[in-house]
């Protein structure tokens, strides 16, 4: 576990410093595009069930539901025109580098549950799921991302927990890149 934090420290500290110009003009962008604030923050669940803020750039009208957008009826009418941007190149996860900075999240771990995702929650608790701290990415991401059934997430949530290692975690690193770039198994 020692390694993991430490990589993330150090790979989040990287990043930031690297992305800091894009994540401004994102930000201003967003803020000429729509009212609202230019990030969005969701109470998520994490290590233990235990509820943090997480940050993301503001992708929907600020009166959206608060709902995963799998949930919602017909979710392209809550996206702004650069949200859809955003979304389709993930773009909208990078805030999340400050929750890795201070340590709610990890780069790789199961996607932290919004906290009306009773469903999930309570499949993941069966599991032991929630004694993980939760990831940018995860196993569940390169293998379908919102595109598979909750019960599927959690088996892949599960093989994750019980092969945990620096190599599977570059690797779901490296696959998640692959992903990001092809814009793959993304849902608006």
């Amino acid at each position: 576990m020692f390694i993991k934090r430490s990589f993330d420290i150090v790979l989040s500290l990287i990043l930031i410093s690297i992305l800091i110009l894009p994540i401004i003009s994102i930000a201003f962008v967003i803020k000429i595009d729509s009212d609202g604030s230019s990030f969005f923050f969701s109470q998520r669940f994490g290590k233990n069930n235990k509820l943090f803020l997480m940050p993301k750039f503001r992708t929907m009208a600020i009166n959206a539901p608060l709902l995963p957008t799998h949930l919602l009826k017909d979710s392209k009418k809550y996206i702004t025109k650069i949200g859809i941007l955003l979304r389709k190149t993930s773009l909208d996860e990078i805030p999340q580098l400050w929750s890795i900075l201070k340590g709610d999240m990890s780069f790789v771990g199961p996607r932290p549950a919004l906290f009306n995702q009773n469903d999930l929650i309570t499949l993941r608790e069966k599991f032991d799921i929630h004694l993980l701290t939760p990831g940018l990415t995860g196993w569940a991401q390169v293998n379908g991302r919102d595109e598979i059934s909750i019960n599927k997430k959690v088996k892949l949530e599960n093989f994750y927990k019980k092969h945990q290692s620096i190599t599977l975690d570059l690797k779901i690193l490296y696959l998640t890149f692959q992903k990001v770039v092809r814009m793959k198994h993304v849902r608006l």
